[in-house]
């Protein structure tokens, strides 16, 4: 074994995956590969292989074990080896590290560690394999096969439509191994697939993702679910008088829809959960232009439309008992001679006036209509908004959690929840009489869509909630969050790209929701 081990030695090269420090290559790349995982090494103790790992190392003689020592691994989260020929139905096996064993929820971080620790092993493994060329992905899970599936299939997808055929990474498949868990596991894939669907809808370029291409993309990833998805055109919004939404989109020459969709899991006489989604698929700030460096990444302005639309499909999926209603206004926010001007001002259907000083900060403007109509109309259980706003949830929480604003601390508990178990946290933000005060009164008008200040995004939730009505409401700002990752992105998502969150966080609260 140890003439085996040194002969291997010299086969072994840097890996071209940053992360992995080396590979034992040899030729071409095979077709299948497995992840298992090891934990971190805690005194004297040696890091220990995860049980299916174990149960592997055994059908191999151990082989596995005793490269783990020679090369040193530790099982620090997230660093791993990949070795080849070492068994016969895998080609090549990666070891990744979980870190420490038994971790759990950690009440200072508002995070399942473990849970988040499978998350990240399971995708460094499947994007190295990726990269190797292999075609079939077997994935150990790591005591938790549902977060096993999500870091898997969030890691190894792209968006590569634009890229020519021969140069797009190929999507390997994925498979459970060492587990009876298949529920887990589905319900894991379930869940990726549906942000993987809000990342590819949020990074397809604006040319290519008009009001009417997202509404027919909704329509093509609904439908088939069982979902009713009805579009409304600009005939219909003019009847509703939504006059708000009409003053953002009347810049551009795309024609304006609306989509309302309805996902009925339960008896139809429940009230729904009402969805909201900022829909601006591209926000070029109107004639208070945004910035020319940042004008590029506005294409992500709808990720809030596709949020709802991917955890809709999800709760479609997973059958959820829960009815679910979601209303999406779609449009372009472009500088033209029909664009509004700073300083207009709209009466909303409650008969407050709204003065639009900046209209960069068009997502409040174009809701604030439609949230007044979703109300009247669909008598909601409880309304979520969800949309990319304003800069200072960035400036204060940068990537790190998505903000969020309610006026019920039951739900901000039930969110805080769902984050800590998806590793995509939300943090409460304060929606105080004092944010109120700088949006209004003024002496020629209600309301203000920038108010006085420098607190941007607790501002635009104040505005927001001086419309809502409804006893329990919950804003979500992902404009440091949904939009392109730069720092700070988790090894399951991907730099300078769309990261489709907060998805999962909004399917898993759903799921509380329905499944108490």
């Amino acid at each position: 074994m140890g003439a085996a081990l040194r002969n291997n030695n010299k086969k072994r090269m840097m890996c071209p995956v940053p992360w992995m420090h080396y590979c034992q290559v040899r030729g071409k790349c095979e077709s299948s590969g497995i992840v298992i995982g090891l934990y971190l090494k805690e005194g004297e103790k040696d890091p220990q292989l995860s049980p299916n790992g174990e149960k592997l190392d055994d059908r191999v003689g151990g082989k596995i074990s005793a490269l783990v020592r020679e090369t040193g691994m530790n099982g620090k989260l997230g660093r791993g080896r990949m070795f080849s020929n070492v068994d016969k139905e895998f080609a090549s096996i990666v070891v990744v590290g979980l870190g420490r064993e038994g971790i759990g929820y950690d009440a200072e971080e508002v995070l399942d560690v473990g849970m988040e620790n499978a998350r990240i092993a399971a995708a460094v493994g499947a994007r190295a394999l990726q990269y190797q060329g292999v075609q079939s992905v077997y994935v150990d899970s790591m005591e938790y096969p549902e977060q096993a599936a999500e870091g898997a299939s969030m890691a190894v997808w792209r968006y590569n439509v634009n890229k020519r055929k021969h140069r797009r990474l190929a999507i390997p498949k994925l498979e459970l191994y060492g587990s009876t868990d298949v529920d887990a596991w589905t319900r894991g894939l379930f869940k990726a697939e549906s942000q993987n669907l809000a990342r590819r809808l949020s990074d397809t370029p604006a040319n290519q993702m008009t009001p009417s291409i997202f509404a027919q993309a909704a329509i093509d990833a609904l439908c088939p679910c069982g979902v009713t998805v009805e579009v409304r055109t600009m005939d219909w919004i003019e009847e509703q008088a939504l006059n708000s939404f009409l003053m953002v989109a009347k810049g551009s020459c795309e024609p304006p829809l609306i989509l309302e969709i309805s996902y009925r899991g339960t008896s139809p006489d429940d009230r729904p959960l009402q969805l909201m989604g900022n829909g601006l698929t591209f926000n070029s700030g109107g004639l208070c232009l945004k910035h020319k460096n940042s004008l590029h990444m506005q294409r992500g302005a709808l990720t809030g439309a596709a949020c709802c639309v991917a955890a809709i499909r999800a709760a479609a999926a997973l059958s959820l008992p829960i009815n679910v209603s979601a209303l999406l206004p779609l449009c372009e926010n472009m500088p033209s001679g029909m664009a509004a001007k700073p300083g207009d001002v709209i009466t909303l259907l409650n008969g407050k006036t709204l003065c639009i000083k900046d209209t960069s900060n068009a997502g409040t403007v174009m809701l604030a209509d439609p949230l007044i109509y979703a109300q009247t109309t669909q008598k909601p259980r409880l309304l979520v908004d969800v949309g990319a706003h304003n800069t200072g949830v960035q400036f204060g929480l940068g990537s790190s959690s998505t903000g969020l604003w309610t006026n019920s601390s039951d739900l901000w508990k039930q969110f805080r929840k769902a984050g800590s178990l998806t590793g995509d946290r939300v943090w409460r933000m304060p929606l105080w009489k004092h944010f109120k005060d700088l949006i209004e009164p003024n002496k020629t008008y209600d309301m203000c869509n920038k108010g006085r200040g420098p607190a941007s995004s607790c501002l635009a939730a104040a505005l927001l909630h001086s419309i809502v009505a409804c006893a329990d409401w919950v804003h979500l700002d992902t404009r440091g969050t949904g939009m392109l990752g730069k720092a700070g992105v988790p090894p399951y998502l991907l730099r300078d790209s769309m990261t489709g969150r907060p998805t999962r966080t909004l399917i898993q609260f759903m799921y509380q929701m329905a499944c108490k």
